[in-house]
């Protein structure tokens, strides 16, 4: 089945085109050379099957000297039938066509020189190196005179030491008269009672478990390593007693998120242990029923979990990640989050059904805009029963990522005009071919036939980015939050119960907006845990940008750098191509 080439009417279109398709038939190349060799693999295995089940024991070693063998002789008709089964198998051969690259369109890869000193700011000690006798003098001339010292800097690692603070309350009492009692001064506000563990220790515990993914039984082990033993119950206990604390600075991150008017939120799963007794649900609570339909049901068909939900929520104005905890995946949870909370704004996800009703549900009030990324992913997925139709349409998915490219620095009022002028022709020219006659010929149960019914579904919301210069062109950077849980998901595998689920979804929207903002995480923490115990209501100032402008100390600028390299080598990529397409 043949399917028609529509040729773009401008150079940059055409050369994205020809991109594209020379693409597409290095992957076939590449595809029929594996499958190739996955053939002659599966046939030497299958002749050697079939020589054991099917030949006689004797017929097993055809070297062997016994084997009698049938002779043709030297007939003219051997000769003939040798030579057409030659033919027959070279013709039977898979032979791809070979595509030679240029050698100017290889990109030379620049490897940056590498800084090797030790930071300045590392404290440092001199230390004599030791000496020999035999060095020290000579044997001609006597003693050596020193002249000079070559310095030769080497890092050294201490283990985390751990003390213990005495903090001194005196007490006061009238000398003559005991009637009036002891008197001592005010104790601040501790963590736990008797403010025992400093909110130093409560910050390695939150960093270590949702920063570098360390569950509690392994940061007894570190703790064990500089002196103490904790047990799990303790760890847990400080855990839970900081995620207390922290309740009304998360709240106000996610009044945040709401108010800015524009955010993108994607979900994914968490194992949640089932509870011995399930709770009863709270008269008029929707969640608190909703829980205890789902326990119910779980405990009914005898699973010892349940599958729960973490959603994450990513203003696209002001830098902070909020994530939920739900028992299941729910409409539910972005309908508590977002409709009854009376969000007004546009809101960018995937395509769950969940996320579609929003509109209605809200009365209009939330707009929501589709991820162009996952439009394409779908039409690459299916690229191999459609080449040709497909290299289309990525070729004008790569024209639509090259204006966000050049737009990226722009104002969102320029951005958006610059979309409008060279972005909304691809989307017509992408709708030209979605109706086209290629299109139209592709199977309904074709795999091509979901991603190209994936663009007509979503045609609208795939548009929304075009007329609002401050959205993405996807939602990329939200579907990265998801690595958080799932690597924290690998190494704790489980929450115990719904409270403890909150509770990670609020220590992670605080430990992912430091983050999010390059900020020494345990720094922060430690910091937000002594305001607030304090008695600090300045929220604001605690927000993880406002901290971190107030705390430039505390920013990894390494981390600014990387990234600035990493678009730096990605604008490169870009340019090279452009360049290597136009020549």
């Amino acid at each position: 089945m043949s399917e028609a080439l529509i040729i773009p009417d401008n150079i940059p279109a055409c050369q994205a085109l020809i991109g594209e398709l020379a693409r597409t038939i290095e992957e076939i190349n590449s595809k029929n050379q594996q499958l190739a060799q996955e053939r002659d693999e599966w046939k030497l295995a299958f002749d050697e099957l079939f020589q054991k089940a099917f030949r006689h024991r004797s017929e097993r070693y055809l070297e062997d000297p016994q084997q009698l063998k049938l002779d043709f002789g030297n007939t003219a008709e051997a000769a003939d039938a040798a030579a057409g089964l030659t033919e027959a198998i070279q013709e039977a051969e898979l032979k791809p066509v070979e595509i030679v690259i240029p050698e100017h369109t290889r990109r030379k890869k620049v490897r940056k020189t590498r800084n090797e000193q030790l930071p300045a700011h590392l404290p440092r000690y001199e230390v004599q190196a030791p000496v020999p006798d035999e060095t020290k003098a000579c044997p001609v001339h006597g003693p050596r005179k020193v002249i000079g010292h070559d310095r030769v800097e080497t890092l050294e690692f201490e283990r985390p030491k751990l003390k213990v603070r005495v903090t001194l309350y005196p007490k006061f009492a009238c000398d003559q008269e005991t009637a009036c009692g002891v008197v001592e001064p005010p104790r601040p506000e501790g963590l736990v009672e008797g403010n025992r563990y400093d909110t130093s220790v409560a910050a390695e515990i939150i960093t270590g478990k949702y920063g570098y993914h360390m569950p509690i039984y392994r940061q007894q082990d570190w703790f064990a390593g500089s002196g103490w033993m904790p047990g799990r119950s303790t760890l847990l206990n400080i855990l839970s007693a900081s995620a207390e604390v922290i309740q009304p600075l998360v709240a106000f991150f996610r009044e945040e998120v709401l108010r800015s008017g524009l955010l993108g939120t994607d979900e994914t799963r968490v194992t949640l242990l089932l509870p011995g007794d399930i709770p009863a649900p709270m008269e008029g609570d929707l969640k608190s029923q909703r829980v205890h339909d789902v326990f119910t049901e779980a405990r009914r068909a005898g699973r010892p979990s349940v599958s729960g939900r973490m959603w994450a929520y990513r203003s696209l104005i002001v830098p902070l990640n909020v994530f939920d905890f739900t028992v299941s995946r729910h409409r539910d949870g972005p309908d508590a989050f977002l409709v009854d909370s009376g969000f007004i704004g546009t809101m960018m996800a995937d395509c769950y059904s969940g996320y579609q009703g929003l509109t209605l549900r809200s009365e209009a009030r939330i707009k929501r805009a589709a991820c162009v990324a996952h439009a394409r992913r779908k039409v690459f997925d299916a690229r191999e029963n459609h080449p040709l139709l497909s290299s289309q349409l990525l070729a004008m998915f790569q024209e639509l990522y090259d204006v966000e490219h050049r737009a990226k620095p722009m104002t969102a009022m320029d951005r958006q005009a610059l979309r409008a002028t060279e972005a909304r022709p691809v989307w017509q020219r992408l709708r030209e071919v979605l109706d086209g006659e290629a299109a139209a010929r592709v199977l309904p149960k074709d795999k091509f036939a979901e991603a190209l019914g994936y663009l007509r579904n979503q045609w609208d919301a795939l548009q929304v980015y075009l007329d609002d210069g401050r959205l993405p062109i996807d939602n990329n950077e939200v579907e990265q939050l998801m690595k958080q849980v799932a690597l924290g998901r690998k190494n704790w595998l489980f929450i115990g119960s719904v409270a403890a689920g909150e509770r990670t979804a609020d220590l992670l929207t605080l430990v992912s907006s430091a983050v999010r903002n390059d900020l020494d995480v345990w720094a922060y923490v430690k910091d937000v845990l002594d305001q607030l115990l304090a008695g600090s209501c300045d929220y604001r100032g605690l927000r993880p940008d406002v901290w971190g402008a107030n705390h430039p100390e505390f920013i990894r600028t390494y981390r600014q750098e990387e990234r600035r390299d990493r678009a730096d080598a990605k604008s490169g990529r870009r340019e090279q191509r452009r360049s290597n397409h136009g020549s």
